[in-house]
């Protein structure tokens, strides 16, 4: 494997020898043009939703108002892994117990929660935010708490093309699961045969092309990696069985003894054996309709001795008799819609990456519709060959134990502990196990917002997250009132990542994205689109209009828009904001009537991520975007206003993504520390031009993704896939055994409570609350509704 320059300008994959492609360096950050902008679209004919009333509590408003309308808030409503086939492509692009110390505990007011997908959360109070204002070194300090009832078990299946996309692209959260002791499922696509030669560079023209053996070698590989992630011994024994599938075909279905809960599922299909160039034999062919049919490669030692071809249709079938088999409350996969390079317009992610993953979508939408006794799932999306080109996300301790896996799937010791003559792992990978920077990143490609849960007008909550490809609701009425849900709104195909907004009437307006595939190839399309409550309070929500796409034809910029980020500025204008597949912001704003104005190119380059935006104190709306090397900023001069040009902050780099809190005398932005995971914050104002001070670094125990901020707690994923807290004055970081999917969510509960809320793995939500003052505790973490389970089939269905 050829690692590329990281940092250099893009340029295009050079061959190397044997067919192999050199990873194309980061792209240039160079202005685009724009694509079109279509019109938008009608609202579809989807019936008005209602959120059931608490059972024990009094209802909300009364009443439903009309649905939005003119006059009204409408509202609501990156190839460094080439040598096997560049397999490996472009590596650039764009409850816890109340505390220990016999200190005074916050009442348990509001529920809160967690269990989660992939990491741990940290939470911080009064003292981190209290830095804002007086900068202070990284506290360093960790405390454990532990938790007041353990969470749900619940169950993490993966689906990933090739072997080790699952080692590079979502780890260490799989670490983390299996640690935790999830039962974790991988399911791999391909066979990962690339050209059949299983050497790195100096041997590579000395070594015979076998690709059933090459497949067998990264099996092994895998069955390793996974054994000593389990166990602590690579050499772990593996039960290998032989499954018929739902698609008519067979699957290996391997079982570690020692943790039956550990399983691999090889569907064994061929693979492109090229990153980017058009070769019909691939999952992209297959989903494009230039094959009929794609088909098996097997694997030298396998059990399935017979090959066979599937289908589009019996792909995703196959997949769909998986997921009933394995019955997952957290679905893993890559990222769908990873965008293209801006000169080279070449896919900034390996064609089987993103086309499995749209496979995978497909095979979701089937399972959530056409199975119905099985347990509510979340989803969780991420960034593959471009986490090359982002900032370091881990810390170097989490980065090395990530490398330490790599390391055994490349077999460098060359010791037969797994007896095959095919090898015992990748040794394409041996002469640079970590990639094009792979092993220091994860980066989630979609469900970061961090305003999914609100607060309304009678202290009542609001939490919005997307399971079973429906947004659903939880509510709680009042300050101490029993809560409802999770109630799915209707309309499928809702992508992870919900933002919400309150608007001037007092309404709730949800924002997200929805996927829809068409009758054709081309027709795959991603649009903006929100719900809005018909009255506030009210239990009752209008039908998902949709905002269109900034985007032209998926084949563009393979539908790469962002999640949208909302606000409200001081006079009561909503806009929406996403980054489009030109790495530009584009952006939305309604009219006085509620009708909505054009998506307005806002400019801004070199762009990932999703966007942030807030108000400050004056109501002046500002909006961030981070780049690879600092973040880019807008401003409205005052409320009402037009957004100013894109503006350098001159900030530091950061992690993805960023994190906006509106405050008097400016917005307080959040973000991580590149190579270190500890939360910054810096303080953003407006008057007399756009300006970023008071960078401060407020620790966080070296953690990644997205950090949430409300009052004086700070809360974001923390080293060791645990859940941390500390909201005393002088108090320490703290870690729970608490790990969710996607990100924490807080808010405002009146003036003087924070309350908190997760996700967890389970699909379950879990909430906490805190007072909002320097003495204050975090509750104990309280899961929301029922155990997410459903009855286990007497006998599981072929997948």
């Amino acid at each position: 494997m050829s690692d590329g320059p990281a940092g250099s300008a893009a340029t295009p994959a050079e061959p190397l020898a044997g067919g192999q492609e050199k990873d194309a360096p980061a792209p240039a950050a160079a202005p685009q043009t724009a694509p079109r902008v279509p019109a938008p679209r009608a609202a579809g004919a989807e019936a008005h939703a209602r959120v059931p009333a608490p059972r024990d509590a009094g209802t909300g408003a009364a009443g439903s108002a009309a649905e939005a309308g003119p006059g009204a808030p409408a509202a609501a409503g990156r190839a460094a892994e080439a040598g096997r086939d560049a397999d490996r492509g472009p590596g650039s692009r764009g409850a816890a117990t109340p505390h220990p110390v016999a200190r005074k505990i916050v009442k348990a007011v509001g529920l809160v929660a967690a269990t989660a997908a992939g990491g741990m959360l940290v939470i911080r109070g009064n003292e981190a935010l209290a830095a804002y204002d007086a900068p202070t070194a990284a506290d360093s300090r960790a405390t454990t708490a532990t938790a007041v009832d353990a969470p749900d078990p619940g169950r993490v299946l993966q689906i990933v093309a090739h072997p080790d996309d699952d080692l590079y692209f979502m780890n260490p959260d799989l670490r983390y699961s299996i640690a935790a002791g999830h039962p974790v499922t991988s399911v791999y696509l391909t066979s990962g045969e690339a050209d059949g030669i299983n050497a790195g560079a100096a041997k590579l023209a000395s070594t015979r092309p076998d690709k059933p053996a090459y497949a067998e070698a990264r099996q092994n590989g895998i069955r390793a990696a996974y054994a000593k992630m389990a166990t602590g011994d690579r050499s772990s024994a593996w039960k290998r069985t032989v499954i018929p599938t739902k698609g008519g075909g067979q699957a290996e279905v391997d079982v570690l003894v020692a943790k039956p809960e550990i399983n691999l599922v090889w569907l064994q299909l061929r693979e492109a054996g090229n990153v980017y160039a058009d070769v019909p034999d691939s999952l992209h062919g297959l989903w494009d309709g230039r094959v009929p049919h794609l088909e098996s490669v097997l694997a030298s030692g396998s059990p399935v001795r017979h090959g066979f071809t599937y289908t589009r249709e019996q792909v995703v079938r196959t997949i769909e008799g998986i997921l009933e088999r394995y019955r997952p409350t957290t679905i893993r996969a890559q990222d769908p819609t990873p965008g293209r390079f801006q000169d080279t317009k070449r896919y900034t992610d390996h064609q089987d990456h993103f086309y499995g993953a749209r496979f995978a979508q497909a095979a979701t939408a089937a399972y959530a519709q056409e199975v119905k006794d099985r347990p509510h799932f979340a989803v969780q999306n991420y960034i593959g060959y471009f986490n090359g080109s982002l900032p370091s996300a881990l810390d170097p301790g989490e980065a090395k134990e990530k490398l330490d896996i790599l390391d055994t799937y490349a077999w460098l010791d060359k010791e037969n502990h797994c007896g095959s003559e095919a090898g015992c792992g990748d040794l394409k990978v041996a002469d640079h196990p970590s990639g094009n920077r792979w092993t220091q990143s994860i980066n989630y490609a979609r469900g970061t917002s961090t305003s999914w849960l609100a607060s309304d007008a009678e202290h009542g909550l609001w939490a919005f997250k997307v399971l079973d490809g429906q947004v659903a609701v939880w509510h709680r009425t009042g300050l101490i009132g029993s809560w409802t849900g999770p109630d799915l709104l209707p309309g499928t195909g809702m992508d992870q990542g919900i933002s919400t907004v309150t608007l001037q009437d007092g309404r709730i307006a949800a924002f997200g994205t929805r996927t829809s595939f068409g009758d054709k190839p081309a027709d795959y399309l991603r649009e903006v689109v929100y719900a809005v409550q018909q009255a506030p309070g009210s239990a009752e929500f209008g039908p998902w209009q949709s905002l269109g796409t900034p985007e032209g034809a998926d084949d563009a910029w393979t539908s790469d828009i962002s999640a949208p980020a909302v606000s409200v500025d001081g006079t009561g204008t909503l806009a929406v904001y996403v980054r489009d597949g030109a790495s530009t912001l584009r952006g939305r704003v309604q009219r006085p009537d509620g009708e909505w104005g054009p998506w307005d190119s806002l400019g801004g380059s070199d762009l990932h991520g999703t966007p942030a935006t807030a108000t400050d104190g004056a109501g002046r709306r500002m909006v961030f975007a981070a780049t690879t090397k600092t973040v880019t900023a807008w401003a409205q001069p005052e409320p009402g206003a037009p957004l100013g040009p894109a503006t350098p902050t001159g900030l530091p780099d950061t992690t993805l993504p960023l994190t906006a809190q509106g405050r008097e005398g400016g917005v307080r932005l959040l973000f991580r520390k590149p190579g270190s995971g500890n939360v910054r914050s810096a303080l953003v104002t407006a008057d007399g031009g756009l300006r970023a001070d008071a960078l401060t670094d407020l620790g966080g125990l070296q953690g990644y993704g997205p950090v949430t901020a409300s009052g004086h707690v700070l809360a974001g994923r923390s080293a060791g896939g645990q859940l941390g807290s500390d909201v005393g004055p002088g108090g320490a970081w703290q870690r729970s055994p608490l790990m969710f999917v996607g990100a924490p969510s807080s808010t405002m509960t009146g003036k003087n409570l924070v309350s908190l809320a997760v996700v967890g793995l389970d699909a379950r939500l879990y909430v906490t609350s805190s007072t909002d003052d320097s003495n204050a505790y975090l509750a104990p973490w309280q899961p929301v509704g029922p155990r997410n389970t459903a009855p286990s089939p007497a006998h599981p269905p072929a997948p």
